[in-house]
């Protein structure tokens, strides 16, 4: 073995941070108690959010359907119909400003700005599928009652209120038809749902909806008798369940995460997320790479150029991995020596790795938990999207290498991965079609 990379294996070690010391049964035996708590309301690190949603219809043919998606800073608007062979057809597509991003809005102006959006497709359909990813508490009725704004939006009227009683209540006013029909959800899933629409010829035992972008979640479709925190549940049916797993709790931190987490805005939250997603990796690589400096893993002149580095994004790690030499990029511009660049890679590399491995963690969970996958001829589609899971140099690969390895050799359950284009809008218009 290379001696540089096997000083960096000993420091990731000596920290608690090696990917060979996660052991995947356990992780996701901790993981699957803490969904089971969340679901019996014992006490959890993950929320388990019923969303009410019922992913089990069959989406309507040639049918259309108002398609919202509100997240970030745009508002998208289309309206979507399925063609006779399953496959989604969006028109009148337009994108906005998210209202309140600009400037701070009250309740009355923030969802008269959204009716002023929509209301020229209104003529389109009765039924509107509100893909909104914001902290919402879902209702059995499939609204949601905002808890709070993220992204930089400043409409703090809004907060406490239900979102869809609100924006019907402002297309009413306008003129629209009693008869409207809202579902709300998160872009977890929604993207859950996106996958339906790539079943055509298909057969898949289950569906799971997985987020690793600015941060991370997963959803999949869990039997109600097993959801024992809400009572009149319809036994012999199911819903789909938001698992809110960058929250998990009982993830194998090491030294570097801990002390990485308190120089964070919200120390002891998210402390699954702060491990594995884009907004965290490369704030979290480049408090690794000074605590490595602090162990003489890299030259004197490396560790003093480091210092003048304030800030390291998920994007300045990929320009590196994919282009080492290149001087123009924030961190092969304070290179100078071969031994520093080469344990640079590795110490990255080994990050991505154990990224890969924990992430597996969290998909692993889903996949059991919910049962699928026992037949190879039918297995469980997740539907992943996320800058992160799609852009991050080699981590998709590694991720599949584990799960092949973990899931399929291991457990004898099967699985596929689909990316679906525009999978916040698509899933948005499934919501709205069979719910």
């Amino acid at each position: 073995m290379d001696s540089r990379k096997k000083r960096v294996i000993g420091f990731l070690r000596e920290n608690g941070m090696y990917h060979e010391n996660i052991e995947l049964d356990t992780c996701c035996s901790s993981f699957i108690d803490e969904m089971e708590r969340g679901l019996s309301a014992k006490g959890s690190s993950l929320q388990m959010i019923p969303t009410y949603i019922d992913a089990e219809k069959k989406i309507p043919l040639n049918k259309p359907v108002v398609a919202l998606d509100a997240g970030g800073t745009n508002f998208r608007v289309a309206t979507v119909y399925f063609d006779g062979n399953g496959q989604p057809v969006i028109e009148r597509f337009k994108k906005f400003r998210m209202p309140g991003v600009e400037k701070e809005l009250g309740k009355q102006e923030f969802f008269q700005t959204i009716a002023d959006y929509i209301l020229d497709v209104m003529d389109s359909s009765s039924r509107i599928g509100f893909c909104f990813s914001y902290p919402a508490e879902i209702l059995p009725n499939k609204d949601g009652r905002l808890i709070h704004f993220t992204k930089e939006v400043k409409a703090g009227e809004v907060v406490g209120e239900l979102i869809g009683e609100n924006l019907l209540g402002e297309l009413r006013r306008r003129g629209c038809s009693d008869e409207l029909q809202l579902v709300l959800l998160n872009d977890t899933t929604a993207t859950l749902l996106a996958g339906k629409s790539a079943t055509a010829g298909r057969f898949f035992n289950s569906f799971i909806g997985f987020i690793l972008g600015t941060g991370t979640n997963s959803c999949y479709i869990e039997n109600n008798r097993n959801i024992k925190k809400v009572d009149d549940l319809d036994p012999e049916k199911n819903q789909i369940i938001n698992v809110e797993s960058g929250g998990f709790g009982r993830g194998p931190r090491g030294r570097v995460d801990l002390e990485f987490d308190k120089t964070t805005t919200d120390p002891g939250s998210a402390t699954f997320e702060k491990m594995i997603s884009g907004a965290y990796f490369g704030p979290l690589s480049l408090y690794s790479m000074n605590a490595a400096c602090r162990k003489g893993l890299f030259s004197t002149d490396f560790a003093a150029a480091l210092e003048h580095i304030p800030l390291l994004t998920t994007a300045g790690i990929n320009s590196f991995l994919l282009s080492p030499y290149d001087t123009g990029t924030i961190l092969g511009g304070v290179i100078q020596r071969e031994d520093d660049r080469v344990t640079l890679f590795y110490l990255i590399d080994q990050l991505i790795e154990r990224a890969a491995k924990l992430t597996v963690v969290n998909l692993s969970s889903v996949v059991l938990k919910g049962g699928g996958g026992r037949n190879p001829c039918s297995p469980v589609c997740i539907t992943a999207d996320g800058s992160m899971f799609h852009g991050l140099s080699t981590l998709k690969e590694r991720i599949n290498c584990f799960m092949r390895r973990f899931l399929v050799d291991g457990k004898n359950r099967f699985y596929e991965f689909t990316q679906i284009d525009n999978a916040s809008l698509i899933g948005a218009a499934i919501a709205g079609l069979i719910n």
